[in-house]
């Protein structure tokens, strides 16, 4: 089988371009943010052997769920802006072993390192998101600066928190009518962490980390970011009407009319 340049397969390229736009806004401060990218064997074959293990790590706890599975991760302490200079340096293609105690590498960090330290949210938030979507592919965690200013000045009861995002801009009830998930400020890189936000992406696309980030998922890049982009343009919004004196909004009757309009359905207990 011909084995390909791997910097040419759409999937660096697409993680190339996303993470320079993260830096670019603003979001990926040094090493901030980390992204994960469920592949498929068939997209992968053409470019690496799947079955050439590098070598193998335990992981924090069990994940039986993702057995075999191929992720693409950017690695811990790498910076999002070089990631377009240096793929191999900056990501990794792991597989989780058959029995979802360790994950192998298949290629990347070529200069030594590992897979972000929030790998473990990002595996139990994909598990939990594949649980609801079938076609759920993306994990997305940045410093949406916003997002993360809204948490300190608005109460972190996350229903009042998705309706006031749903007042900002008339697309956001539209774009994530589930509302978004808010978790409050824990230690980065645990376990704890992970599972708090797997809770969460039970029944919302969107988690926030109060103090510290946003994390959203996808079915691709483009979903995901956009998810993100959306609810942080719409902190943005609000920061800025709060700042001068706010004397009006969309109202939750008018907010329900555009529901039936767009046929969506708003999580209950928001409006």
């Amino acid at each position: 089988m011909i084995i390909y340049n791997i910097n040419e397969a759409p999937f660096i390229k697409e993680m190339c371009d996303i993470t320079l736009k993260l830096w670019e806004k603003g979001w990926a401060e040094r090493n901030g943010g980390n992204i994960s990218y469920l592949l498929k064997e068939e997209e992968v074959a053409p470019y690496l052997d799947t079955q050439q293990v590098i070598s193998e790590v335990a992981l924090p706890m069990p994940f039986p769920e993702l057995k075999n599975k191929i992720f693409m991760v950017s690695g811990s302490g790498k910076y999002f802006r070089n990631v377009i200079k240096n793929p191999a340096d900056t990501l990794i293609i792991l597989k989780i072993s058959e029995d979802g105690k360790r994950y192998q590498q298949l290629w990347g960090l070529v200069n030594g390192g590992c897979p972000t330290s929030e790998l473990a949210s990002h595996l139990k938030c994909h598990a939990t998101r594949l649980k609801h979507d079938p076609e759920h592919r993306v994990i997305l965690h940045t410093h949406a600066n916003a997002t993360i200013a809204m948490t300190f000045a608005h109460d972190l009861d996350e229903k009042k928190f998705s309706k006031t995002l749903w007042q900002q801009i008339t697309e956001c009830l539209v774009v994530f009518p589930e509302g978004v998930g808010i978790v409050p400020w824990m230690v980065a890189g645990t376990i704890d962490l992970g599972l708090a936000s797997a809770a969460k992406m039970e029944y919302c696309r969107i988690v926030i980390w109060a103090h510290h980030g946003i994390m959203g998922a996808g079915s691709n890049f483009d979903d995901a970011f956009g998810l993100v982009e959306t609810v942080d343009k719409a902190a943005d919004i609000y920061l800025r009407s709060a700042a001068v004196g706010i004397k009006q909004s969309i109202t939750s009757a008018e907010l329900r009319a555009l529901a039936d309009a767009f046929n969506v359905t708003p999580r209950d207990g928001i409006l």
